[in-house]
């Protein structure tokens, strides 16, 4: 796209842009995004800090993913694009790296969002740049030199002496990524995590590709191709892990749980919920303002890290929770596999982490056996309404926990008698908690605490299973008569464990909103929503929508479970 105006030609003919543009702006976020996601696997294999989750890229990648998403439906003009960009960032942040991200494009863009005449000088980018770092350390409850903030920092700092000079916006920005580029070099100095390991900061190196994508939009040079990273080994990762971290206060190599959601809460207390997190966890990141914050910790208590806002008045909503160790087990293995090892299907006992009690649960989905693992679970075993697992399966999958006590989520009542068996089969104390769908396990799994006996698990675990009214929806596949009336072969039906058909109709979203209608009482707080194979997002909206406008007092919550024959499975509580 030509913009005389803004260009400068030079000898060799190669168009210079001397100011950036709105669309300037999202081609640079474009770019950087396509980036992101060709050097995905090999910033993934620099991460190591502060655990070795090996996501870096491939979550700064996703969070740009919804920037991009954003500006696609957003008006032309430099303060909608910014507008855009900020609110995508927000919303799409993954990961401690993609929130850190997020921050910092939500910098820039309400630097840029304020420039005269929709063009954005040297300097004005160089003031951009600036105000990203501050709002990237401002995020951070513990800043730490050596990772993406040193990197931010040093470049702004460079782009604000060129700009200072009357560089050029090219010249301004080549200036700040030598700075940059100087400043990731030197990372392993200031983090012995790094040194160990042989690498560079992965979010530093991130960053350094948005600077690659604005000097390719501003004067042509082609984007960086992707290196061949090798990254640590397994034993470089093996020690880093189980490393003391520096400052003595928290070992973050031990805390396992990856805890993230988006929170309602007033402005004045921000502070104070990211203090109050400080004593639970670290690689603490809050994100937002005007009321809405994406948040981001590691913690080994999950409870804690949801009840902390709630005790300041806040509402978490859309929370997610990823087993850190079971990530480095992964990592591990892959390490092993490249260096001429062999893969397993399963992971070896002793890769997966050692813990008192483990979690077996049955799925019927992949989207469901994901979320399980996010929430702890370290074994699933395939299974649902018409796949039930053998007593050898339930066994197979016990014996192969790293723990001497063990809690099975049967998920449907037609497991319960096989899991019941599974005790008088081993050594392991293995304790069965009756849920029969899987909006139960998921509420029971907010209970379990991986440090715990299995009895006291158990216990815990089906008290917070019975607090969770569920229903389903699946399509008749015989005639029959219910007490809602006639069923037809075709028709959608809720059910009710225990009422058995509530709903039915001839379109499927008629029979969910009919079904939740029965399930939603004026005490229900949260909606937890479970999408199967056959759910489409339009008749997933035209729900929520429905929700929102009956009951707009409860929080609804949906994960993608891949389920077959269910198209939605609901829980509330």
């Amino acid at each position: 796209m030509k913009r005389p105006q803004l260009r400068t030609r030079y000898d060799d003919g190669v168009p210079i842009l001397e100011q950036l543009g709105a669309d300037d702006l999202r081609q640079t976020v474009i770019a950087f995004r396509d980036t992101m996601k060709a050097h995905a696997a090999a910033i993934n294999r620099l991460n190591v800090y502060p655990v070795p989750d090996g996501d870096t890229g491939t979550n700064m990648a996703r969070t740009l993913d919804a920037v991009v998403a954003e500006l696609e439906t957003a008006d032309r003009g430099m303060e909608p694009t910014c507008r855009a960009i900020s609110h995508g960032s927000l919303m799409g942040a993954r990961g401690n790296s993609g929130v850190i991200l997020s921050q910092i494009l939500r910098g820039l863009a309400s630097t840029l969002a304020e420039v005269k005449d929709q063009r954005a000088s040297a300097t004005n980018v160089a003031d951009a740049l600036k105000k990203a770092s501050v709002a990237a350390y401002e995020a951070v409850l513990k800043p730490i030199e050596g990772t993406i903030l040193t990197v931010v920092r040093e470049s702004a700092d460079a782009a604000a002496a060129a700009a200072l000079q009357g560089a050029t916006l090219s010249a301004m920005l080549r200036t700040a990524r030598v700075a940059g580029r100087v400043a990731l070099a030197n990372t392993p100095e200031q983090l012995l995590v790094l040194k160990e390991a042989g690498v560079v900061d992965a979010g530093g190196a991130g960053f350094l590709l948005l600077l690659d994508s604005a000097i390719y939009v501003v004067d042509g040079e082609p984007l960086p191709e992707p290196e061949d990273i090798d990254g640590p080994t397994a034993e470089q990762l093996e020690r880093i892990t189980h490393r003391t971290s520096s400052t003595g206060e928290i070992d973050v190599s031990e805390l396992r749980y990856e805890v993230m959601f988006f929170l309602d809460l007033d402005d004045s207390k921000c502070r104070d919920f990211k203090l109050a997190w400080g004593e639970i966890g670290d690689s603490i990141v809050v994100v937002g303002g005007e009321g809405l914050y994406n948040c981001h910790v590691h913690t080994n208590d999950i409870g804690a890290a949801i009840e902390v806002p709630l005790l300041l008045g806040g509402r978490p909503r859309e929370i997610r929770v990823t087993d850190l160790f079971e990530e480095v087990a992964e990592e591990h293995e892959a390490r092993e596999a490249t260096l001429g090892g062999v893969a397993h299907k399963h992971h070896s006992q002793s890769a997966l982490p050692p813990v008192t009690c483990a979690v077996v649960a049955i799925a019927s989905g992949d989207g469901l056996a994901e979320l399980f693992g996010q929430l702890g679970v370290q074994g699933v075993v395939t299974g649902g309404q018409t796949l039930n697992p053998s007593t050898q399966e339930l066994l197979d999958a016990v014996e192969h926990m790293n723990a001497t006590q063990v809690v099975i989520l049967p998920n449907n009542k037609n497991i319960i008698p096989v899991a019941n068996q599974i005790d008088a089969l081993t050594t392991k104390d293995v304790r069965v908690v009756p849920t029969c769908s899987m909006p139960e396990a998921l509420a029971a799994l907010v209970s379990y605490d991986p440090e715990v006996s299995a009895e006291t698990n158990a216990r815990n675990m089906t008290s917070a299973a019975h607090s969770v009214a569920t229903g389903e929806i699946t399509q008749a596949v015989r005639d029959t008569s219910s007490d809602v009336g006639a069923v037809t072969v075709g028709d959608w039906i809720g059910l009710v464990r225990g009422d058995g058909i509530v709903a039915v109709s001839g379109s499927l979203t008629g029979a969910a909103t009919a079904l939740l209608g029965q399930l939603i009482s004026d005490g229900g707080e949260l909606l937890t929503i479970i999408t199967g194979i056959d759910a489409s997002a339009t008749q997933t909206e035209h729900i929520t929508t429905w929700v929102s406008q009956q009951h707009p007092d409860i929080t609804v919550e949906v994960h993608h479970g891949d389920q077959p024959l269910y198209p939605y499975l609901f829980g509330v509580e």
